[in-house]
């Protein structure tokens, strides 16, 4: 029931930033969760193999290789969803910024 939860806050989350920033469209609030169960499996399986390959630069850059890795994530979901778009790299890492912030207070 939790993750239920966390899904339709973050695919509210998705909605919001999609109708605020103008380099994100989404179709309607269906895609909005496909959207955050897409990320949520990317998370869970295509991260960790990203950062254990981008150790020493994420360490040059003291962490924020990690917002890069993030947006990468965000532009592998534009791709695999039909209802979701981002239009470049910059939208796709202002997103996932604003996304991470939004979730970390939602969840709270």
């Amino acid at each position: 029931m939790k993750t239920i939860l966390k899904l339709l806050i973050t695919a509210i989350a998705v909605v919001l930033l999609a109708h605020f920033l103008p380099g994100v469209f989404v179709r309607n609030f269906w895609s909005a969760i496909i959207v955050a169960a897409v990320l949520g499996i990317l998370r869970m399986v295509v991260k960790p193999i990203l950062v254990v390959f981008t150790i020493p630069l994420t360490v040059i850059t003291l962490g924020l290789f990690l917002f890069v890795i993030n947006a990468a994530i965000i532009m592998l979901a534009d791709f695999f969803i039909g209802g979701f778009a981002v239009s470049n790299f910059w939208w796709a890492l202002l997103f996932s910024i604003l996304l991470s912030i939004s979730q970390s207070i939602l969840h709270a």
